[in-house]
Parts: C-alpha cells; structure tokens; sequence
C-alpha cells in the first residue's frame, strides 16, 4: 500500500487527449496519509467552451479566459508532483492529457499510478455505479462540488482512504500503484504558411472558429482545414 501521492482531477473540453484541452487542474499532495500542500489553476483552452462543459463543471468562457496556457502551467504542476505517483478516478484519462501537455512542453513525465476507479470495479457490488460520486457515497466519503478538479481531487484521496482501511488488508496488491503506459509524440507547431492558408479558407467561407488559430498545433490546423475543405470545398 501507498501512503504518499498526489491526487489529481482535470476539467477539459472533452474525452480525447489529441484533440480536448485541460480546463482545470486541481491536486493534492499526501504524505505519509496526510494532505500536505494543494494546487489548483484554470487553464486557457484559448477556445469557446462548449454549453455541456459549462453545464456540467459551472466552468464559464470568462474564467479560463483570464488563465494561462497549459504551457505556462505545466511546469508548476510537474514540480508540484515532484516523483510521487499520481491517484485519481480513471487516472489514465488525467495522465494523458497531463503527459501530453508535459511533452509538449519539452518534459517528461513518467509515472506510476493508483487508479480508484479500478478499486472501486473490485471492491463495490456488480449493481453499484462506479463514478467517483456513486463511490464515495457508497463508502461515505463527503465530496465537495462534483465536476471542480481539486474538489474531486480530494474525493479520490479520500475514497482511496476509506478503502485502504477497509481492504487494504485482505488485498494489499490491488492497492500498489502501477505504471502508466501512455505514448506520446511532441506535437509540431503550425507553419505560417498553414495559418495564412486557414484563415483565407475562413474568410472566403466566412466561417467563425471558436478556437484562437495562432494557438493550434500542425495537426490540429490540418484537421480543421480538411473538414472545412470537405464541407465547403476550396477557394
């Protein structure tokens, strides 16, 4: 068993690392069972949010607006974790979005993790529904607002407590974290030529994008050129 971690919980646009950006990141640092420091940032997606998003976090365009990139973020967030393993509630999603943000950035981040989803698959009933919500009330955990990432954050540390205690005995492996495999390439910034081709494309469709082009990626300007080519046709 683990007793010294940093529980993590993102908010972002969507479910695909390639393609959503991190809204939010909240995190707690644990040592020895003990929350010793927390962090928690809004992060830029330098794009419109999407009404589901707002509904769903309470997040809003004005928020993440005023935040910096992920760029200016990521450092802070690495040092913060320092070597510790990372815990949340299907950390494989936080730690892509996070490794990606952290290659990009020209860093590293390799880590093993404890994922409280998993635990909660094995120690909960077939029935029971295993979101970090329906978990922490069937092992009364209290949980601050549901969808905010440092509020779900401590929810995992605490779930992942609360089911130590409780299993941590009878089953010590399934509390030993494992490492996370999440292979990631740097992603390539745009050319000019590639934004000066996009936003001719825009005007001559006269089409208004929800997200701040000098912002994308290689790929990212290349997908989106290719779907509106495909939509509309060229110039």
């Amino acid at each position: 068993m683990v007793s010294s971690y940093v529980a993590v919980d993102l908010e972002t646009t969507g479910l695909d690392p390639k393609r959503d950006k991190i809204i939010e990141i909240g995190a707690v640092r644990v040592i020895d069972g003990q929350v010793t420091d927390i962090y928690e940032t809004f992060v830029n997606p330098y794009r419109k949010l999407e009404e589901r998003v707002v509904m769903l976090t309470g997040i809003g365009d004005s928020e993440v607006e005023a935040a910096p990139g992920i760029g200016e973020v990521i450092g802070g967030f690495l040092d913060f974790a320092g070597k510790l393993p990372i815990l949340g509630h299907h950390v494989i999603f936080d730690y892509s979005f996070l490794k990606r943000a952290a290659v990009n950035n020209g860093r590293g981040f390799e880590r093993q993790g404890i994922d409280t989803l998993k635990l909660a698959r094995k120690f909960m009933p077939p029935e029971e529904r295993k979101n970090l919500k329906a978990a922490c009330g069937y092992f009364g955990v209290e949980q601050g607002l549901s969808h905010r990432a440092l509020a779900d954050s401590k929810a995992a540390h605490l779930l992942y407590r609360k089911m130590a205690e409780r299993y941590g005995e009878e089953a010590p492996d399934a509390f030993a974290p494992q490492a996370l495999i999440y292979k990631v390439k740097k992603e390539q910034p745009a050319s000019k030529r590639q934004k000066e081709h996009l936003q001719d494309l825009l005007k001559y469709h006269k089409i208004v994008l929800s997200v701040q082009t000098e912002h994308l990626s290689k790929n990212e300007i290349s997908r989106i050129t290719d779907k509106i080519i495909a939509q509309y046709g060229r110039i």
